[in-house]
């Protein structure tokens, strides 16, 4: 029993099994058993050596190359013992035999190559997060007055990577907000995403007027992207209750009220970033309590049977109880439920509230200030 433990430990480095080591060499060795039930109940001569070259390319699929060796030498003396045993005079034994060892070193090439490959692919997928964390910060628990909260679900399992956006700064003029989209995937999405993000983070802090902001936004994407490229977005500033929004081709947030939902379209339509958008502003007083999703059109068009996903009308369910983060937690079991696990499209969200105005502290009496000395 020590030898059967310490021999899958030295073969996987010191490190636990995996589920796949596990099932490599576990179904390599099942199949070995097998072949040689059969052999042995046939008799002589030997019949089936020669399928014993199959037990290392099926731990290839699975295992390191170590254990392909393991079971492909395991595989080998198998077949030389039979062989022994079929007779000197049966040459096809030994020639099989040969062929099961030639074998097991062609499988343990095939194994370290897939090995290679896989870890690189989970390179690059780790830099992938990487890069999705450098350019999408951690929102809240508060900004300014405001609790929020932000996610990011990726369509992908492999990584967590897109062009989706979403940002929540504390500035002179107010908390701003934006979210928006990118029109592609991958790195290239995530770089434009990372530009507009860079030049949101600068002017939001510069520009008094949200229209001035999305000039500056525009002129950033119209630099960094091709002809047909573009970055849908929607930029939210809270300033003393009143809330402003300004729309750029990106799917309206929804305000939440009281159970009341109310879906906050532009007073006009306008383009993308990237396309010059002219903006006009829709301005809505807030009151305590007011909780105010903003999302990417992965929620808004997630689908199953060709059904959307009814985030209108499930979001005061979904979105009115807890914090702002359990919000959004539900939201995300909600529509994995709805879709069972399978997204087409990234989806960003930020979920705000807002508590009323900051209190301010009550006056201390002059004769008071020095009793606590």
């Amino acid at each position: 029993m020590l030898v059967a433990v310490r021999i899958p430990v030295a073969l996987s480095g010191g490190r636990p099994l995996s589920p796949g080591f596990r099932a490599g060499l576990g179904a390599a060795f099942v199949l070995l058993v097998l072949i040689s039930a059969v052999e042995l109940a046939d008799g002589r001569p030997a019949r089936y050596v020669g399928l014993m070259a199959t037990v290392p390319f099926l731990a290839a699929v699975f295992a390191p190359w170590q254990a392909v060796l393991f079971a492909g030498g395991v595989a080998t003396a198998a077949g030389t013992v039979f062989a022994f045993f079929s007779g000197l005079g049966d040459v096809s034994s030994f020639i099989n035999v040969i062929g099961v060892g030639l074998a097991s070193g062609i499988a343990a090439v095939v194994a370290m190559v897939r090995q290679r490959q896989a870890e690189r692919i989970a390179e690059l997928a780790k830099l992938a997060t990487i890069a999705q964390q450098a350019v999408l910060r951690t929102l809240g628990p508060k900004v300014g007055t405001l609790s929020v909260a932000g996610r990011y679900i990726s369509a992908t399992a492999a990584a967590d990577i897109g062009g989706d956006l979403y940002e929540a700064l504390d500035t002179p003029y107010g908390v701003r907000m934006i979210i928006g989209d990118v029109r592609g995937k991958g790195l290239d999405a995530v770089r434009t995403a990372s530009i507009v993000l860079g030049s949101y983070r600068h002017v939001a802090y510069e520009r008094a007027d949200l229209r001035a902001i999305v000039a500056d936004l525009d002129r950033a994407v119209a630099r960094s992207v091709g002809d047909e490229d573009f970055v849908t977005a929607c930029l939210v500033e809270e300033r003393g209750g009143t809330l402003t929004i300004v729309n750029c081709g990106h799917p309206a947030p929804i305000l939440i009220r009281r159970g009341e939902v109310i879906t906050l379209d532009p007073p006009a339509p306008a383009p993308p970033l990237g396309f010059m958008p002219v903006v006009r502003s829709r301005v809505e007083r807030l009151e305590p309590g007011d909780r105010l999703l903003m999302l990417t059109d992965g929620l808004a068009e997630a689908r199953r049977d060709g059904e959307f996903f009814p985030i209108t009308d499930r979001a005061w369910k979904l979105l009115g109880h807890g914090t702002v983060s359990d919000g959004l937690a539900s939201v995300e079991s909600a529509l994995m439920e709805w879709v069972q696990d399978r997204l087409d499209d990234d989806i960003a969200l930020i979920l705000m509230e807002y508590t009323g105005p900051m209190q301010a502290p009550a006056p201390v009496p002059s004769w008071e200030l020095g009793a606590a000395n």
